[in-house]
């Protein structure tokens, strides 16, 4: 998340609270394809480097007495363990290890978008969009290898009156596909927009009549920034759950 200030111009204070979301090559200014490494190549893969610190290097021991970094990986274990067997029962345990892995990247990255000079994967429409439809694409195979054609069923409310089962059936496949849409645009908006706001206020904090309020507004948004870079990452894993309990039971 970049904090910086821009300099003054002849009309007064200049900023660009989006600027810090622009993609940029990690090695010269040429253009981006899609295999030249990026900002966001390297945030991503920080993100996994630090999910494998807690899980893998800091729980090796497995020790009876867990160190801190084992608490927090059982922690987050034992948490979405719990809500994918709460919200899509038994059947939808084997599926855990899926899910977990979507809550631990998404809440990682949003965690390190918060560190000066960084950057938040998580903003960009493109990585959400890859997270929110692999999870509609996934999920929709598994209904029809699961229950084939009943799988329609999820469509067709048999008990509501039979005039209206059409036109529900209409409002619920659109509701469908719409989905992954509402799925990643969520996270990449919530998580853009807390960064945004971050930027104008820091912007403002050059000035020296409203630099303390500045300051404060940043303290302030920031601290809701922590609580929604946990926030979004359960939000996100949560429909997962929910899509997945539709996909197991969509007679339900």
């Amino acid at each position: 998340m970049a904090t910086e200030t821009d300099a003054h111009s002849e009309g007064g204070l200049v900023f660009h609270p989006l600027d810090q979301f622009i993609v940029k090559p990690l090695f010269g200014d040429g253009a981006v394809s899609w295999y030249t490494p990026t900002n966001i190549t390297l945030w991503m893969a920080i993100a996994v480097l630090a999910i494998f610190l807690v899980f893998v290097v800091g729980s090796r021991g497995r020790a009876i007495i867990p160190t801190r970094m084992q608490s927090i990986g059982e922690l987050i274990y034992g948490f979405i363990y719990k809500m994918v067997e709460d919200v899509t029962g038994k059947d939808g345990v084997k599926y855990f290890p899926y899910i977990m892995t979507l809550f631990v990247f998404i809440l990682f990255a949003n965690y390190l978008a918060l560190l000066p000079m960084s950057y938040s994967a998580t903003s960009m429409i493109a990585v959400t969009a890859v997270l929110g439809f692999g999870v509609f694409i996934c999920v929709t195979i598994l209904g029809f290898v699961l229950h084939g054609t009943k799988f329609l069923g999820l469509f067709w409310m048999s008990d509501a009156p039979a005039i209206l089962r059409p036109i529900i059936a209409i409002i619920e496949v659109i509701s469908y596909f719409v989905r992954p849409v509402s799925h990643s645009i969520r996270l990449a908006g919530n998580i853009m927009a807390g960064h945004a706001v971050i930027k104008v206020f820091a912007g403002f904090a050059a000035l020296t009549l409203v630099s303390p309020v500045a300051i404060l507004g940043i303290v302030a948004i920031y601290g809701l920034e922590v609580l929604v870079a946990g926030i979004q990452a359960y939000v996100f894993t949560i429909l997962t759950c929910v899509y997945l309990k539709d996909a197991l039971h969509p007679g339900h």
